[in-house]
């Protein structure tokens, strides 16, 4: 049943406990302490009577009439509230009337009550002897006023009491249910950002930590619609560039390795024909034959350029280091004004196809960045081993490109092809983070490394 309650329900129901256990205490301490204030009173009253008495009876004899006289002052006694007076002789036996009830339509406190404060009467005999005749005056104490009077102040304590915890229950209630009122809001809008509705977000309100997460939580609807809007828009960008990818080398093929194969297939007839001769001419098979020469190598720097663009060239053979070289070596010539500086650290260690092709076109990104629109003079490029492991434990190797440039605009969004790069890395479960301020822009990723 715990299980089955809502928070709003569970709190509900520990506070109405606390207030009713409260209560109770409270009832049962006053119960509690009820026997020994009606035993205390009860020996008050009994010790203030046998006092009195005791004074009275001190000269009874002087009297004209004793008898008469003690009659008289035990008639007398027996309408005291808290106590009886009984004469009665030498045998016990009773010697005056018994005290009469008095009965009022007030109703008391339940027999139980009294049986538990009191559970049996204080009596206490005094010797009285007349003429030489012994016998006692028994004193009876009658508590009932006292004992009435501690239900009563039980049965008002239980009644504000109800009354008190019942307001106080209220008022709990509805603070809590207005506390807890997020959770609900928090709830449904979790449920639209699961259905792909990450325009969702949720007031802020309730309890401080309650707004903290509402805040939370519309920060990261807000990221997933720029994540799923930047991968919406990658994803065209990415077609958009295939495709003209693919133009620019069908074009290429028709417009240039077309006319080679052409050129080779016209001079490889004319040679085929030389041949069929009696006597081929020395000079015309030379003629024929340089000129297949030079169409091949035209074939051949053509089908290199296609390569490089397709992937670096020297990365498998050569290795990372030497690529990248490569790489700094042409944007060098291009931009001998700018300083570029890489250093690798020999303790990266083998790193992997993968990764390598992925550290090349990340340090391959940040210079693009850098010599389009930082207008840097000095970049730096360090490739070296991470301390952490990626997300899935493996080792990892921290590219970091920096450049002093003018930085970036504030709120300016990353380009396709850094945007691209962090989906690429993320996908191998590794990290890209871009860093702008006044001293420029520091592009750093956790590339994993194929396993030792």
């Amino acid at each position: 049943m715990w299980q089955n309650l809502s928070l709003r329900g569970r709190i509900n129901l520990l506070l109405a406990l606390l207030l009713a256990l409260g209560l109770a205490v409270n009832i049962a301490r006053q119960v509690a302490e009820a026997g020994p204030r009606v035993q205390a009173e009860d020996q008050s009253v009994i010790r203030l009577a046998r006092e009195f008495i005791e004074m009275i009876v001190a000269d009874l004899n002087e009297a004209p009439d004793p008898e008469a006289r003690l009659n008289q002052i035990a008639h007398d006694l027996n309408r005291l509230r808290h106590v009886s007076i009984a004469l009665r002789d030498a045998g016990g036996n009773p010697l005056t009337p018994p005290r009469p009830d008095t009965d009022d339509d007030t109703p008391g406190p339940p027999a139980w009550f009294v049986s538990l404060v009191h559970p049996e009467q204080t009596a206490v005999s005094v010797p009285v002897t007349v003429h030489g005749k012994p016998g006692s005056l028994v004193i009876t104490s009658h508590p009932n006023d006292e004992i009435a009077e501690i239900w009563d102040a039980i049965v008002t304590q239980l009644e504000v009491g109800s009354v008190i915890a019942l307001v106080l229950f209220l008022v709990m209630m509805t603070v809590v249910g207005r506390a807890l009122a997020p959770l609900e809001s928090l709830a449904q809008t979790m449920g639209e950002l699961e259905d792909g509705h990450y325009e969702a977000r949720v007031a802020p309100g309730g309890a401080p930590e309650l707004a903290a997460i509402c805040t939370r939580l519309n920060h990261l609807a807000a990221t997933l619609g720029e994540a799923v809007e930047d991968k919406r828009r990658l994803a065209e960008r990415a077609v958009s560039l295939q495709d003209a990818e693919r133009k620019e080398i069908a074009r290429e093929l028709h417009d240039e390795f077309g006319p080679y194969l052409f050129s080779l297939r016209a001079h490889a007839s004319a040679l085929a024909k030389l041949a069929d001769g009696r006597a081929p001419s020395a000079e015309a098979v030379r003629k024929h034959g340089g000129a297949l020469l030079e169409q091949i190598n035209a074939l051949q720097q053509f089908t290199r350029r296609v390569l490089v663009r397709l992937r670096p060239v020297g990365l498998a053979e050569l290795g990372l280091g030497k690529a990248l070289e490569s790489l700094s070596r042409l944007w060098r010539e291009s931009h001998p004004d700018v300083t570029i500086e890489t250093t690798i650290s020999p303790a990266l260690g083998e790193t992997g196809e993968t990764a390598d092709l992925t550290i090349y076109r990340v340090v391959q990104e940040a210079l693009t960045n850098a010599f389009r629109h930082a207008g840097a003079t000095a970049i730096a490029v360090v490739i070296e081993p991470a301390e952490q492991p990626g997300r899935d434990g493996r080792r990892c190797a921290r590219v970091r490109v920096s450049d002093n440039g003018r930085g970036m605009e504030p709120g300016q969004k990353l380009g396709f092809g850094l945007v691209g790069m962090r989906e690429r890395i993320l996908a191998l479960g590794g990290t890209l983070h871009v860093a702008s301020s006044e001293g420029g822009v520091t592009v750093e990723a956790l590339v994993p490394t194929a396993a030792a």
